[in-house]
């Protein structure tokens, strides 16, 4: 098969046993060795590819191609056992960043209310690091805010392909958000550009003769069919990736009453199973240019909900948490902190943490919260800052403190945003072994929901830690085992079914930004039922009926293969 491939692929393909094992696992607990690694040079190479695989799929069953970006996947979402492509050596570049006459989007999380003003857009392709765009956005004094914890390592390309989400979310919404435009090569090797449009010109663009007239002529249908079911399942929390994004396709413009289509929304979270994603035009905002931090350290769970609803009262940027095992751990392996900050950087790291040490004299908090306030007047985000800590001391079970300046917040962000890297670099002797790391119930249920979520982790002695978005109620939960140790497909389904029992009972979702891939999809029906998770493999058919394209993730994935991916031992 590779030379077959060299004969038309410009870029690079390689079947070494170090491309192998490079691409044989992401972050998360599966392994799955694929034939042959390629690294398109351009999107006529991906185009190429494919439609050797789709003709190759004639004769040979197995065949199929699976994008990959920077591996950092929680969920197996881009593993195969046939053809990994690789979009990091060569599909990464920016493009036209530029400011634009400030525009309104209204985010599509469930609940949204306040607008967010778009002021730059640019166009990328999927294989450059976040890291790598952000400081290409920062010099014009713009972000692209959907940005992840995981962000010094992860690729845009991820970011489309699981709708990710981070500590912004709250206020900015997901990835979904600010994808303006997004260019995919098709499961026939075609290239087509989704963008909303009125639905009269998708109604045109379907009365076409080619694979792209299909699919609008198909969805439309399949959309027009189903509008009550699809409504009727829509998830009720701020956040959602898992199940394909059928919600957000439609909308009324309130300017001019047009029904809009927007099949870009599909894309935004399919993990590559509907087409793969080779450029994307996305908004930007502004950057604010002050922030300050009330960091509050919480001795028990009882008044969370109520300080969420406080703490919403004054607009902030963001609520994070973090439970006392990470501290736990941080202060474990603070040669991390060595590794990344220097010695220098991690010993002012220690003292910057002494005021906090003799607050927890009394014992580590339970929990964390970041509450972060931004905008461009200092004296208006302090003012916020100080009436919400003002209205916090009536809860007797807080300490607070306030952080006026980046630097000095910048010592709890290093914990909230590093703590999985460093647990995965440093944990002698385990592993990190994401599997319920993504759950998110409505905030008002979360006094019942976090102790019952304990009980269900410490009932079956898992080792764990627990940090997240807590105004979102999106709590990543990280459990951990013996390096030698292959954690069972019965301990994975015990766990899974009792957790996301818990999260569809209290109205929530599986899965608020990290996929489905391979951990969740066998578990959608159980979120959404069975008539839904069929409408998923006939929208997975319109687009991909010969199944090239990822197959496993989203449908065709039942829980006894779990077994046959996860990694054996180290």
């Amino acid at each position: 098969m590779k030379e077959k491939i060299k004969l038309f692929f410009k870029g690079d393909v390689d079947d070494s046993p170090e491309a192998i094992k490079s691409h044989s696992r992401d972050a998360s607990l599966f392994e799955a060795k694929p034939e042959l690694v390629a690294y398109p040079k351009d999107a006529d190479d991906v185009s190429a590819l494919v439609k050797f695989v789709a003709l190759a799929k004639t004769t040979d069953p197995s065949i199929s191609i699976a994008a990959r970006s920077a591996g950092t996947c929680m969920a197996g979402g881009s593993l195969t056992n046939s053809i990994s492509l690789d979009c990091m050596r060569y599909l990464n570049a920016t493009c036209d960043i530029q400011k634009v006459s400030d525009y309104s989007i209204l985010p599509h999380f469930y609940g949204a209310k306040l607008p967010v003003t778009i002021s730059g857009e640019a166009r990328i392709e999927p294989g450059i690091y976040y890291r790598d765009f952000e400081s290409k956005t920062l010099a014009q004094g713009l972000l692209l805010p959907c940005f992840t914890a995981s962000k010094s390592i992860n690729a845009l390309g991820g970011m489309i392909g699981n709708n990710s989400g981070g500590e912004l979310s709250l206020k900015y919404g997901k990835t979904q958000d600010y994808v303006k435009s997004v260019e995919v090569v098709l499961a026939d090797g075609s290239r087509e550009t989704f963008s909303e449009i009125p639905r009269q010109e998708a109604e045109s663009k379907a009365e076409g003769s080619d694979f792209a007239a299909s699919i609008y002529r198909k969805m439309l249908a399949l959309l027009d069919a189903n509008k009550d079911l699809i409504e009727s399942k829509r998830p009720r929390v701020t956040k959602n990736s898992a199940g394909y994004n059928l919600w957000n396709i439609v909308r009324r413009d309130t300017l001019s009453g047009n029904e809009m289509i927007d099949l870009s929304q599909l894309i935004v979270g399919s993990e590559g199973t509907l087409g793969i994603t080779t450029s994307a035009t996305l908004r930007l905002v502004k950057v604010k240019k002050e922030s300050a931090l009330l960091v509050l350290f919480l001795s028990d769970l009882d008044d969370l909900a109520q300080i969420d609803i406080e703490a919403l009262k004054v607009a902030p940027e963001t609520v994070e948490a973090y439970d006392d095992k990470t501290i736990r751990l941080a202060l474990r392996f603070w040669s991390g902190f060595i590794k990344k900050l220097g010695l220098w950087g991690a010993i002012k790291l220690g003292f910057e943490f002494l005021p906090e040490f003799g607050m927890m004299l009394g014992g580590l908090p339970k929990l964390v919260l970041l509450i972060e306030c931004a905008g461009d007047d200092k004296q208006e985000v302090l003012a916020r800052i100080g009436l919400l800590q003002n209205n916090l001391k009536r809860f007797t079970s807080i300490k607070t403190r306030v952080v006026r300046n980046h630097a000095a917040a910048e010592k709890y962000w290093i914990i909230r945003r590093d703590s999985f890297s460093l647990l995965r670099e440093h944990l002698h002797g385990k592993r990190t072994a994401p599997f319920v790391d993504d759950v998110i119930v409505p905030t008002n249920t979360l006094p019942e929901f976090l102790p019952k979520l304990r009980a269900i982790l410490d009932g079956h002695k898992l080792t764990y830690n627990i940090h997240g978005h807590a105004a979102n109620g999106n709590f990543h939960i990280i459990p951990f085992i013996d390096l030698d140790e292959r954690l069972s497909e019965q301990m994975i389904l015990d766990v899974s079914t009792e957790v996301y029992t818990l999260v569809v009972a209290l109205g929530g979702s599986i899965t608020a930004e990290h996929n489905d891939g391979i951990i969740r999809t066998p578990f959608l029906s159980m979120m959404f039922g069975d008539e839904m998770v069929r409408l998923f493999a006939e929208v997975k058919a319109i687009f991909d009926p010969n199944a090239i394209l990822n197959p496993g993730k989203k449908v065709g994935l039942v829980k006894k293969d779990i077994d046959r991916y996860l990694i054996s031992g180290e």
